[in-house]
C-alpha cells in the first residue's frame, strides 16, 4: 500500500505537499517514546504518534520511515512540516487514535 492509499483509508490529511505519496508503506507502528521508536523503527514504516516536533522527523529519517501519522488531530508546526518535506518524510494528520489507526493498518495488511 502506498502512503497516498493509506491516507485515503485513514481519512487523514496529507500535510507535506512535496513528498512522494507513491512510496510504499511496508509496516506500521504506534508508540510515543522516541528512544523506543529509534530502536525499533524500520524502513518503509508508517508511525502513528502524538509526537509532532523536529525530533520525530529526525527519528523517521534515521529509520527511513515512509510517514508519520499525527494522531488525535495533533498539530505540526509549519517548521516541522517544512523539515519533513525537505527530508522526504510524509506527515499525515488524523482525528483517529493510535489504536484505531493501528487496527485499520493491520486489517489492510500492513503489519
Amino acid at each position: 500500500m502506498t502512503i497516498g492509499e493509506l491516507a485515503d483509508k485513514l481519512g487523514a490529511k496529507v500535510l507535506t505537499q512535496e513528498v512522494d505519496l507513491s512510496r510504499e508503506v511496508l509496516c506500521g507502528y504506534a508508540c510515543d517514546l522516541l528512544s523506543w521508536v529509534m530502536a525499533r523503527g524500520k524502513e518503509g514504516m508508517a508511525w502513528a504518534t502524538v509526537q509532532a516536533h523536529m525530533n520525530a522527523v529526525a527519528v523517521a529519517v534515521l529509520a527511513d520511515m515512509s510517514c508519520i501519522i499525527g494522531v488525535e488531530n495533533v498539530q505540526f508546526d509549519p517548521a516541522v512540516i517544512a523539515k519533513a518535506e525537505e527530508e522526504g518524510v510524509a506527515l499525515l494528520s488524523s482525528e483517529k487514535s493510535a489504536y484505531q489507526i493501528s487496527g485499520i493498518m493491520y486489517e489492510a495488511g500492513i503489519q
